[in-house]
């Protein structure tokens, strides 16, 4: 029980405490008046009140203007009669809690013109009571003036957090989706056309088996290297699932332009800043996916390789003098443009074609780690 009091303290302040004197202290007022009738009369305006109050907070449409309006007047009538001007602090903050914003503005300044009103007539009657309290009556009209303000740009706030955090949950499961995709993507180019292979050679070793079995045994062991070969495309992909920094990247294309026996010529630093792990690895797929191109398709006797850095984006252009075999200014599905197309459009990057004197690749992606925050990473 200690505990729980201690908690909500901690959670209100003394909010709780100023709001529980404001619920008291009219009686005292109420009860400075002379005639019982008077007292009768304020008792029973307090308690309809706070009852309105609590019917205002959970009701809809026009009756929160009805109930609004009658709680005021309640408000007019105790500071008139009783010198109570407290009644609209309860007002500002009912008001300050009003979504709309039509209702809001309407309301606030009902309110605070009768208020300013009441005040002011009290003021030129002279009232001792109300007299005494004159500081007080002051902090009251500069409270219903900036009160409702910061009630309803505190809500506003608050709504506009809780939409952000559901953006950013929406955009997690996105991430989730497309990862999704991704992974379902490679796997059928990674493992599709080379099960079916694996289906239709297994098929054709069973049929020769005992009609050829020295070309079975051949068809077999084109199984068989057919799946190590399976296997190690699956384990680069998981691979570079984990993430592959664009400059261990470059050194294995290298590796196999050269093989190819294509020249290759690189310029830039490949040692990425300002870069998430997540780009710089879609950025080393589509590279990859790329020199793929040159070796398998183009026919190409040189490639060159750059990369460029600005404040605002990292540029990666890959160009070779071979014959792009496709149409022309079209991502063709062959050459798996439109994966890396795919995969930069999910980091903002953007993907263009050139076929003019052999095919060139212009891939740009956003910078989207500060300085200070990589290197604090």
């Amino acid at each position: 029980m200690i505990k729980r009091y201690l908690t909500f303290r901690k959670n209100n302040g003394i909010a709780p405490y100023i709001w529980t004197i404001l619920c008291i202290l009219p009686f005292y007022f109420i009860f400075q008046s002379p005639s019982t009738i008077e007292i009768v009369v304020g008792i029973l305006l307090t308690l309809f009140f706070f009852i309105l109050y609590r019917f205002a907070f959970i009701s809809k449409g026009w009756l929160v203007y009805l109930w609004t309006l009658i709680l005021i007047a309640i408000s007019i009538t105790a500071t008139s009669l009783f010198s109570y001007v407290y009644f609209a602090y309860f007002l500002a903050y009912f008001i300050g809690n009003i979504k709309d914003r039509v209702a809001f503005l309407t309301l606030y300044f009902i309110h605070l013109i009768s208020t300013s009103a009441s005040i002011n007539y009290s003021f030129v009657m002279q009232e001792p009571l109300f007299l005494k309290q004159i500081p007080f009556v002051i902090i009251t009209w500069i409270s219903i003036i900036l009160l409702p303000f910061s009630i309803h740009n505190r809500n506003e706030r608050g709504q506009l957090e809780e939409k952000l955090e559901d953006a950013n949950k929406r955009i997690a499961e996105f991430i989730k989706l497309e990862e999704r995709h991704r992974i379902a993507r490679d796997l059928h180019d990674t493992l599709g056309q080379k099960l079916s292979l694996i289906g239709l050679k297994s098929d054709l070793a069973r049929k020769l088996i005992t009609k050829d079995p020295e070309q079975a045994r051949v068809e077999l062991k084109d199984v068989q290297q057919t799946a190590r070969t399976a296997l190690s495309e699956v384990r680069k992909m998981v691979s570079s699932m984990r993430g592959i920094r664009l400059k261990d990247e470059i050194h294995r294309v290298k590796q196999m332009i050269q093989a190819a026996q294509i020249k290759f010529v690189s310029e830039g630093e490949f040692t990425l800043s300002n870069v998430s792990l997540l780009t710089e690895n879609i950025l080393s797929m589509c590279l990859k996916e790329a020199v793929n191109n040159v070796v398998k398709h183009s026919e190409a006797t040189s490639c060159f390789i750059s990369i460029e850095q600005s404040w605002k984006e990292t540029k990666l252009m890959i160009r070779d003098d071979g014959v792009f075999k496709g149409e022309n200014n079209i991502l063709a599905e062959g050459h798996g443009l439109i994966g890396m197309k795919e995969r930069l459009e999910f980091i903002n990057g953007s993907l263009e074609l050139s076929t003019k004197d052999g095919t060139t690749l212009f891939i740009k992606v956003p910078n989207d780690v500060k300085p200070r925050l990589e290197k604090e990473d």
